[in-house]
């Protein structure tokens, strides 16, 4: 894989209809500069607003990925991005003076082939690419979808799909080599699906720019001429429709036998764009589709945005630790002797934090609580948890620079055993919900694995420049 960013040489454009809004549009790529990302520009709206190619902008996910920013749309992207990640493009800019880019022949193709005219340009910058060094899952059982991510030292997908339709059934595919085999091995996998969806789109005002030559509709039903003139006059195609002796209307050929699920690995490619970097990874997807891509996406894309987190503060790599004593004192604003974490353990973003902190006979707090029978102050074991939230919060949210947490109020606390020199304290802190600058947190303490304090924590972010 390419080791420096990459973008175009020079603009170059095509014009067509899109697929679901039937609406015309021309689509330009242009050059873009270093670490300006992949980002679409309609340029037939006021201020040519800009909508990146992230997966926080993603509005909609019927039978095509629609990102938005306010009330500017760009729907189905995802083979406009399959063709940016297959020819390894980092800094882009797509102009659209509509609504929808030109669906072309159904595949990425097209975009790959003005990629190609466009020709490429080394950027004097390396790539910033995500190393997924850890398993990461999602699963549907509503669905039936499984999307995996494996650690491996380049980027390959594998892709099986089982519609249990004897015109299609069972079918396999995988990427090993993005220099050697997207451009002729799945970029010309052109969108499919099956008779019996085809009028249910169309009612729903979908595939308005679909037709026979932009898709391949597999027959997974009986269906009579009488059936079929009315389907043709409900699609306002103007050739008649027949069903092919091979499952497939218009007797339509495929370009590989395993079209379709090449086609699905392409779409999968597409939305993972959206992670908005470059990964290194092995991805094993089974039956997937836009509403599991996009979820898996975002998955990953909160992976990236805690490594870029953890990077910011911990400058040395340590085995089992997440932040060490020195990163939290640039988090955190406490000093001694209030500081009451001594390391971070564990970080999900938005939802849950891990810390410890080592009791020792050494702590002021014993000299008189109590004399001859230290014991820790319940109070400051939750204040111990209301610090580990407060990691949590400054760094899910904002910048602990100019922010600060300030608790409101404390509910349910209970203490449940003493806490002693020689415990060490695991505190677990969880977001439970927050709403503007006011967050709920729950937490437990532990010590050898027994719960010795909780309580629920309401806290306010506020500015620095507010408490001075």
């Amino acid at each position: 894989m390419l080791e420096l960013q990459r973008t175009i040489k020079q603009p170059v454009s095509m014009s067509g209809i899109g697929l679901h809004t039937g609406t015309e549009c021309t689509l330009t790529f242009k050059p873009a500069p270093v670490n300006y990302g992949i980002r679409f520009v309609r340029v037939d709206l006021g201020g040519n607003p800009e909508i990146p190619a992230n997966v926080d902008y993603v509005v909609e996910i019927a039978r095509g990925t629609t990102l938005g920013v306010g009330d500017a749309r760009v729907h189905t992207v995802e083979h406009v991005l399959a063709a940016c990640v297959g020819m390894q493009v980092d800094n882009l800019i797509i102009e659209l003076d509509g609504i929808e880019p030109p669906i072309g022949d159904g595949s990425s193709l097209p975009f790959v082939k003005m990629l190609m005219e466009a020709g490429f340009e080394a950027q004097n910058a390396p790539k910033d690419y995500l190393i997924i060094d850890e398993t990461v899952i999602h699963h549907s059982e509503e669905d039936q979808v499984d999307i995996v991510a494996l650690p491996l030292d380049g980027y390959r997908l594998t892709v099986m799909v089982d519609y249990q339709n004897p015109a299609l059934g069972s079918q396999h595919s995988g990427l090993f080599d993005l220099e050697k085999e997207f451009a002729d091995e799945f970029a010309p996998a052109r969108t499919f699906c099956f008779l019996s969806e085809v009028e249910m789109l169309a009612d729903k005002g979908l595939i308005q720019g679909g037709n026979l030559d932009n898709s391949v509709v597999i027959v997974d039903h009986p269906i009579n001429k009488e059936e079929l003139s009315k389907l043709q006059q409900k699609l306002e195609l103007n050739d008649e429709i027949t069903v092919g002796v091979n499952g497939f209307l218009n007797e339509k050929s495929l370009r590989f036998r395993n079209e379709p699920v090449r086609h699905k690995l392409l779409d999968l490619m597409g939305d993972l764009a959206l992670i908005g970097v470059p990964f290194k990874a092995q991805i094993l997807a089974a039956r997937p589709g836009h509403k599991a891509n996009v979820e898996f996406a975002r998955k990953i894309r909160k992976l990236y945005q805690q490594k870029k987190l953890v990077k910011k503060y911990q400058h040395v790599k340590k085995e089992g630790i997440v932040f060490d004593i020195n990163a939290i004192s640039k988090i955190l604003p406490h000093r001694y002797p209030f500081l009451l974490v001594d390391r971070i353990i564990h970080l999900e973003l938005d939802k849950k934090v891990i810390g410890l902190k080592n009791v020792s006979m050494n702590e002021h707090f014993f000299q008189g609580h109590f004399p001859g029978q230290p014991v820790m102050p319940g109070v400051l074991i939750i204040e111990a948890l209301a610090q580990a939230g407060g990691i949590l919060l400054l760094n899910s949210f904002i910048d602990p620079s100019e922010k600060l947490v300030f608790f409101s109020s404390i509910n349910n606390a209970k203490f449940r055993k003493p806490v002693v020199p020689g415990d060490q304290l695991i505190l677990e802190a969880h977001l439970i919900s927050k709403k503007r600058n006011m967050v709920l947190i729950r937490g437990e303490a532990l010590v050898d694995n027994q719960l010795v304090c909780e309580a629920e924590m309401m806290a306010a972010i506020v500015d620095r420049t507010t408490t001075k």
